[in-house]
């Protein structure tokens, strides 16, 4: 048996105010699609905002359903939006924030695995990787320059290919 450690690369910025200006922006443009977030049951309102490649930003709050499993999360709203309206143009980075009703919230906020797989995705699509800014209301910022940092050892298409 052989052991394989994996080491996460994460800048850790002390609030949003360490960011750069696109970053910054970027951060606040996931803070203004909390305001399209649906989140009557949980009460944890998720923003997220994709930036592409032609300067566009697409917004993105999760939804939720009674049907638990009929919602989707921000991340996937705002990318499946960007792919929807800008099929050729690649994701440059994706900023994520929250904002819960009933407690605070004190670490930046990361993606869940099924978002991840979507980016992991779009980064293979594009062949690009995907700046992942992760926030929260306030305090510390993480960022990771591809999604791969966040899904090491990650299901991609070369898997399905026949040989």
């Amino acid at each position: 048996m052989k052991k394989h450690t994996i080491e996460i690369p994460v800048e850790v910025y002390t609030d949003k105010e360490e960011l750069s200006p696109q970053d910054q922006n970027l951060l606040n443009e996931a803070t203004k699609a909390l305001e399209g977030s649906y989140a009557p049951y949980s009460k944890y309102h998720v923003g997220a905002a994709v930036l592409l490649e032609n300067g566009a930003i697409i917004h993105g709050g999760n939804q939720e359903n009674v049907a638990y499993p009929s919602g989707l999360c921000a991340e996937r709203v705002a990318l499946f939006a960007a792919s929807s309206k800008y099929p050729d143009i690649p994701v440059v980075s994706i900023a994520i924030t929250a904002h819960a009703e009933e407690f605070k919230i004190h670490k930046p906020v990361p993606p869940c695995g099924s978002c991840r797989q979507v980016m992991a995705e779009t980064e293979t699509r594009f062949q690009k990787p995907i700046r992942v800014i992760m926030g929260n209301s306030t305090g510390e910022v993480y960022i990771t320059k591809k999604i791969g940092n966040l899904l090491p050892l990650m299901f991609e298409a070369i898997e399905l290919k026949k040989k």
